[in-house]
């Protein structure tokens, strides 16, 4: 007998906060087929597009004094 979403939530409670973080990525990852590759392929296009939005000039950028000023006035 297969069991049902309910025991498996109940079992999977009992278990320690560890395991039970264990136990959630293991499951996304089940969720996710993106291989590791991919995404490592994914990021170095992005990087390269960023870099050469910078080259040409056609992006603002922002000071990190600026961003922290505006983060931490925000948070207080």
């Amino acid at each position: 007998m297969e069991p049902n979403l309910k025991e498996v939530f109940h079992e999977a409670a009992q278990l320690s906060e560890q395991d039970r973080a264990t136990l959630a990525g293991l499951l996304i990852e089940t969720l996710d087929p993106v291989s590791e590759y991919e995404v490592e392929a994914a990021w170095s296009e992005e990087i390269k597009r960023r870099i050469a939005e910078i080259d040409a000039g056609t992006v603002e950028l922002i000071p990190w004094e600026e961003v922290r000023a505006e983060l931490f006035n925000e948070v207080e």
